[in-house]
Parts: structure tokens; sequence; C-alpha cells
């Protein structure tokens, strides 16, 4: 295997690991409303949980008509 192609397997290996850390758009919208004092299963705790959860799929899609680029990889 030459060097470059080593050098890629590491790389994305290393990413994939980093990534797999950060948790979910769920937990992080759970642990945001928990934060702020919300008790879970208390009505607005529920009312906090989807309206952070709908905010972070809005961050995290795409803008309307925009199409995914290939991977420059």
């Amino acid at each position: 295997m030459n060097s470059s192609k080593m050098r890629i397997l590491l790389v994305s290996s290393l990413t994939l690991l980093l990534l797999s850390a950060c948790g979910s758009m769920e937990s992080a919208a759970q642990e945001d409303c928990t934060s702020i004092g919300w008790q879970i299963g208390t009505p607005g705790y529920n009312d906090c949980y989807r309206a952070r959860l709908y905010e972070r799929q809005l961050d995290y899609s795409l803008p309307p008509g925009d199409r995914p680029r290939p991977s420059l990889i």
C-alpha cells in the first residue's frame, strides 16, 4: 500500500472517530432543554424538545434547491 492511500485511510478513520463522539441531534436537543431547567416528561420540556429538535434539523439540512456535491477524496 502506498503512503497516500495509507494517509487517506488514517485521516478518514480519525474523522469517523471524532464525528461519532459528537452525539445526535436528539441528545443535543435534550441537553438544551434540561440545561435551562425543564424536567423530562413535563409539557414544557416536551414543547422545548420538539422546538429545539426542529431547529437543529433546519440547521443541518441543505438549503432549498441545493444539491450535494461529490466528495473530493
